[in-house]
């Protein structure tokens, strides 16, 4: 079996970001967008998704985090919908809880073709290191809407931000590694449509 691999390059006025993506890695992710947390948070992702990842980010980050936060969210959902192709023989549907200390966070996800996020996090700290804490909605949102994906979030407890975040980024990796997995036992593409 081959690996399901996408490069994907976006160039806006705002941002330059260029992502590979290895769905049938081991865990590598090689990340620089100019946000510290932000890295941090892509990095396991890659860790946690078991996939391999270079994203490189240079964007406007003298004005804030949004665009290249975003963009980067853009990229990479297209990077996933790219490496699935046709989708045929996935699992589909994946989920997680993770825990972060005292944050509790459920992440549910179906690869269906149609990008919804449903996002219930309440990080209390405006920002946490130079990401703005409400730019992890906006991430999820545009992954989400360009892979293609029906993405559910939720804190079931927590307190502490860099928790509840780092607990939702983990799930999300999780979940994802699932999803994308291949099975024997699944044939052709898993839909009574026959498409996704």
């Amino acid at each position: 079996m081959t690996n399901r691999q996408a490069n994907v390059q976006r160039k806006t006025t705002e941002t330059v970001i260029t992502i590979a993506l290895n769905l049938d890695g081991e865990g590598d992710g090689r990340i620089s967008t100019g946000i510290g947390f932000f890295d941090h948070m892509l990095h396991h992702v890659a860790r946690h998704g078991l996939m391999d990842m270079t994203v490189s980010a240079k964007g406007d980050t003298f004005i804030d985090d949004h665009h290249t936060i975003e963009d980067v969210g853009i990229a990479f959902g297209q990077a996933i919908r790219q490496a699935l192709g046709d989708c045929e023989g996935i699992t589909r549907y994946g989920d997680a809880i993770i825990p972060m200390d005292e944050a509790l966070v459920l992440c549910a996800l179906d690869i269906s073709g149609r990008g919804l996020c449903y996002y219930e996090l309440s990080p209390s700290a405006e920002k946490v290191g130079e990401m703005t804490s409400e730019m992890a909605p906006e991430f999820f949102r545009a992954v989400a809407y360009n892979a293609g994906v029906t993405l559910h979030l939720r804190q079931l407890s927590g307190v502490n931000s860099h928790h509840i975040l780092e607990a939702a980024f983990k799930a999300f990796g999780r979940a994802l590694a699932m999803a994308v997995e291949r099975s024997e036992r699944v044939k052709g593409v898993p839909s009574t449509k026959g498409v996704i």
